[in-house]
């Protein structure tokens, strides 16, 4: 009785163990090579993505770090830029300074117990007094200076609209446009509005429109090409180069001239006196030069990077 009563507890155990032993069966097996191979990937990983971090790192602080000559190099050049500009402004503030005062003081031998509203309001007219009567008594020399400080002005504008700040313009170039105006424009146009005259001298209603045209082509082209040359000249340009800008710029400077001075021009040759038509005209000159000027020197420093590219391309080969 009692080997029957052990049996079965012995069959239930032996059925418990059983299905115990075939759950953990049933259970995935540890691979230790596995395990290692995936330790050995992410370490991998983990080693590339440091080195591609200092990499970056170091790209970065290759790009912020600059030697100790060029570090001087650029402070040179800030310091160059800072004395030039100081410069410029000083030219100007001296210029406009003088031109003031000039300007102001027309009446100065005799403004005593004047008040200001006085000096204010007779100096426009005791000024135009003053230069009719330098037209009088030297009229080429006061034409001559009219004509270079609108040509300087010109070219300065030219340059700050090319994008230049105020006071970083190039003065060896304002200098060129200056002296072209002073020594050519001034006397040549003194010379050309009296011959103008003698080549029409009637008085018909057709005058006008023929002296505008006579000067839209024959003076123009003349003018235009007179222009280029000299600054080419003072540029220090080959005698080819200045034949192809001239060549390049005839057209179509000619032809941008059609858009601006006949209009004008009809109130040059039908309401301004000889005498006075330069002041006017230089009036309108200070459009027409900073067009001139953007047009010229554009072109020369196309032709300067031009060379620049062949001869860097000549010494490469």
């Amino acid at each position: 009785m009692a080997a029957l009563c052990c049996c079965p507890t012995t069959i239930i155990v032996s059925g418990k163990l059983s299905s115990r032993i075939t759950t953990a069966g049933q259970l995935p097996r540890i691979n230790p090579f596995k395990n290692q191979k995936r330790l050995i990937t992410e370490r991998r990983n983990l080693i590339v993505k440091s080195i591609i971090e200092d990499r970056e790192a170091i790209d970065v602080k290759n790009d912020n770090f600059k030697p100790e000559e060029e570090q001087t190099e650029y402070k040179v050049e800030d310091t160059d830029r800072l004395m030039s500009r100081g410069i410029n402004a000083a030219i100007v503030l001296a210029a406009g300074t003088v031109a003031v005062t000039k300007l102001l003081t027309i009446d100065h031998d005799y403004w005593q117990g004047w008040t200001l509203y006085e000096i204010l309001r007779y100096a426009p007219e005791h000024n135009w007094v003053a230069y009719e009567q330098i037209l009088k008594t030297n009229p080429v020399l006061a034409k001559m200076a009219i004509s270079g400080i609108v040509y300087s002005l010109g070219d300065w504008i030219a340059q700050c609209y090319e994008g230049k700040p105020l006071f970083e313009f190039d003065r060896a170039r304002v200098l060129r446009s200056g002296l072209v105006g002073f020594t050519l424009h001034g006397s040549l146009s003194h010379y050309y509005y009296q011959f103008c005259e003698a080549l029409f001298p009637f008085q018909e209603w057709w005058v006008v429109p023929a002296k505008v045209a006579f000067d839209q082509t024959v003076w123009s082209a003349i003018w235009n090409s007179i222009y280029f040359t000299v600054l080419g000249l003072l540029r220090f340009q080959s005698p080819a180069d200045i034949f192809s800008e001239i060549k390049t710029t005839f057209w179509p400077m000619l032809t941008a001239g059609w858009k601006l001075w006949p209009l004008a021009h009809l109130v040059t040759y039908g309401v301004i006196p000889v005498d006075q038509r330069l002041l006017w005209v230089d009036c309108i000159e200070l459009i027409w030069v900073t067009i001139l000027s953007t047009y010229s020197n554009e072109k020369a420093e196309a032709q300067a990077s031009g060379e620049t590219n062949s001869s860097s391309h000549s010494g490469e080969d």
